[in-house]
């Protein structure tokens, strides 16, 4: 069974919830993997402060994320959820996004209805492509993937851009047009949460970000409200940021190696390098 395959079966009816930590690396994906999810999300504010230490305002390219995802896939077992931002242009472009994340062996992508240059759905400034228009691209993406499994994650930012009424018409927009889950970005609040959970027909996604009031809320409240997805896009990152901030600081005021919570030894095993010398002790010496 490929990874969009074993996607669909985590979100068949009566499954538990989809709980899926975003990663902003290769590394930060296996350890989603080792800590016991079922999921990882390539998230696209991540790789970009990854990879060019920048804010998530639209600056990889298609080539630069599905480099990313293909890279995240060959790490972990678990299927792959990445961040297709807005497709990367028009209808061709779609269609070319749709084959090189499928050829990465990713399980699912979710569009978001942006005009470029895209940023995150917490900033403020959002602006939209006309809801006719964004459906047509979720028909695009849906055509292009053709008899395959992947799943095809339809985003709206309407909730911070216009109305939450907005919001929920055009992302019923995209599920006519052929979504298989319904994501509306920008969540912040627990009134947020509910209203989408009570508005929304359709299998939905939400995004728990760190520091809004939504994030009080457990994975089990969101599987009561009926959601089949949630995304934890910066959690990770957070974290890793803020114990490398602190470590630097420690090692720059004391000039000192500062206490570590991990070893050589426990790193290596993370990395999987027993496997490698295994592979070094059988083969090596030919």
């Amino acid at each position: 069974m490929n990874a969009a395959a074993s996607l669909r079966t985590l979100l068949e009816p009566g499954r538990p919830l989809v709980q899926a930590p975003g990663a902003f690396d290769s590394l930060t994906a296996r350890l989603v993997e080792q800590a016991g999810f079922p999921a990882v999300y390539l998230t696209g504010f991540g790789a970009t402060a990854s990879r060019l230490g920048q804010p998530d305002i639209g600056l990889l390219t298609a080539t630069e994320m599905t480099e990313h995802a293909r890279n995240m896939v060959r790490a972990v077992s678990i299927p792959v959820i990445a961040d297709a931002d807005n497709g990367y242009g028009g209808p061709s472009n779609i269609h070319r996004t749709v084959l090189e994340y499928q050829q990465a062996g990713v399980a699912a992508i979710h569009l978001e209805d942006q005009v470029s240059p895209k940023r995150c759905g917490q900033m403020a400034g959002i602006s939209l492509v006309d809801a006719e228009d964004s459906a047509r691209r979720v028909k695009a993406a849906v055509a292009a993937r053709g008899s395959d499994d992947l799943v095809v994650i339809a985003r709206t930012d309407a909730l911070a851009a216009t109305s939450r009424e907005d919001a929920v018409e055009r992302i019923h927009r995209y599920r006519d047009a052929g979504a298989d889950l319904l994501f509306v970005d920008g969540v912040k609040t627990i009134r947020d949460v509910e209203f989408i959970a009570q508005s929304v027909d359709g299998h939905t996604v939400v995004s728990i970000v760190d520091g809004t009031e939504a994030a009080s809320l457990a994975g089990s409240d969101l599987e009561e409200l009926g959601f089949r997805m949630v995304l934890y896009p910066l959690t990770a990152l957070f974290s890793a940021t803020s114990a490398v901030q602190q470590s630097l600081h420690s090692l720059r005021e004391d000039q000192s190696v500062p206490a570590s919570a991990m070893d050589y030894a426990q790193y290596s095993e993370i990395v999987d390098l027993p496997f490698h010398q295994h592979l070094d002790e059988t083969f090596g010496q030919l």
